[in-house]
């Protein structure tokens, strides 16, 4: 039969020495008149930060040059600004000519830096209006792209392809209104 050491009691079990609890994690013994040192002490435990799993929100904005498209690039900004967001400033580009097999052509590269540079100049006027600073992107998208997008917004169904899978955007859509059975019905 063996016979237990009185180190391996815990503090509520008889035979518990008074040194036993004052040992630290490192399983040095403190003595009366010692102070524990850095070494002794257990370090913190660093955790990485929390990501939120929702993505930060984009607001798309198409700009013309009208104004009216100006007070909703103001009014995105603002947005932005509010709810931590980007804005995606996008001027839509006109299809080229017809192409021989039937599909539109695309805009050739001059008309995309120059819709880019004029893009850009709104953007900047718009941000001196609003001071919202580091919020905004540009981009030039064809036409069939921003179709896509805006019929998206306005109900249809669209969905991404990727490599790893599929996803269906859809708008949100608000719940039916509630409606109470009466009793017995």
């Amino acid at each position: 039969m063996r016979e237990s050491h009185p180190a391996e009691h815990g503090p509520d079990m008889p035979g518990h020495r008074r040194e036993d609890a004052d040992r630290s994690p490192a399983g040095n013994v403190a003595r009366e008149g010692e102070t524990d040192t850095a070494d002794s002490l257990a370090e913190p435990l660093r955790l990485p930060p929390l990501l939120s799993r929702r993505h930060s929100p984009w607001l798309l904005v198409e700009v013309d040059g009208s104004s009216a498209r100006h007070g909703a690039l103001v009014w995105a900004l603002r947005e932005a600004a509010r709810r931590e967001a980007t804005v995606l400033a996008v001027t839509v580009l006109d299809d080229g000519a017809d192409h021989p097999l039937g599909a539109a052509r695309p805009p050739s590269s001059s008309s995309q830096v120059a819709a880019l540079q004029l893009l850009e100049a709104q953007v900047l006027r718009a941000i001196a209006e609003t001071g919202v600073h580091g919020r905004v992107r540009t981009a030039a998208l064809e036409r069939p792209v921003f179709e896509a997008l805006d019929a998206a917004a306005s109900g249809a169904d669209l969905v991404i392809v990727r490599a790893g899978g599929k996803t269906l955007l859809r708008p949100a859509m608000g719940r039916p209104p509630f409606r109470r059975l009466s009793r017995g019905a």
